[in-house]
Parts: structure tokens; C-alpha cells; sequence
């Protein structure tokens, strides 16, 4: 029961955090393009594989905690259901370009910093 509070409360600030960054970018950056999600995409992917290798590896951090971050917080921050809406909207609008692009990007960015993620925990 107290893992489900832990992730619950992890996701609680997740949200936030995404909702935040995610209009943050939005208003800067106008465009058509998501970046608002595109950031918080890239930068949970970073996060998530630097975390679980550094929580695995090196630390002592209660398995609660561990939980609340990563399920809960990292979970609630990456937004890859509204990647998913944005880019078949985008597809429906004719932006075949930056479609393609927000997948690419969304992606094997995403996966290329999970693994930077992973090997900056290893070298700590």
C-alpha cells in the first residue's frame, strides 16, 4: 500500500513538473511543433536511465523512494501519450514534416539519452 502513495505522490509532482516545462517551452518557442513535450520527453529518457543505473549501482536510497522518483515522478513527467496525439494531429494537419521529426526526435533521441543517462551514472 505504501508504494502506491509513494508513486502516487511522485506522480503528483511529475505532473506538475511536466505541465510546467511542457507550457514554459510552449510559450518561448511558439510553434507548431511540440516542444513543450519533446523537452520533458528527452529530459525524463536522460533522468530515467541515470537514476535507475545510479539507484542500482550505487545506492542506498530507501526502494520507496526509488519508486516515488522513478514510477511515480519520471513517469508522471514523460508525456509519450500526448507525444502520441500531438504527432497524429500533426499528421492530420498535413505537417508530414514535423511529424517525422517529432518522432524522430521524441524517439531515438529519447533512447540515445538513456543510454548518455546510463553511462554518466556509471562513471560517478
Amino acid at each position: 500500500m505504501f508504494n502506491i502513495f509513494y508513486i502516487g505522490l511522485g506522480g503528483f509532482f511529475g505532473a506538475i513538473g511536466r505541465y510546467s516545462i511542457s507550457k514554459w517551452i510552449a510559450n518561448k518557442y511558439s510553434s507548431i511543433f511540440p516542444y513543450g513535450t519533446l523537452a520533458v520527453n528527452l529530459l525524463g529518457s536522460f533522468l530515467l536511465g541515470f537514476l535507475i543505473t545510479y539507484f542500482l549501482d550505487k545506492s542506498t536510497l530507501n526502494p520507496l523512494y526509488r519508486t516515488a522518483i522513478t514510477t511515480g515522478f519520471l513517469g508522471a513527467l514523460t508525456t509519450f501519450s500526448t507525444f502520441g496525439f500531438e504527432t497524429i494531429m500533426l499528421f492530420e494537419e498535413e505537417s508530414y514534416f514535423f511529424a517525422l521529426v517529432n518522432i524522430f526526435s521524441n524517439l531515438f533521441l529519447g533512447l540515445i539519452l538513456v543510454f548518455l543517462g546510463i553511462k554518466l551514472a556509471k562513471l560517478i
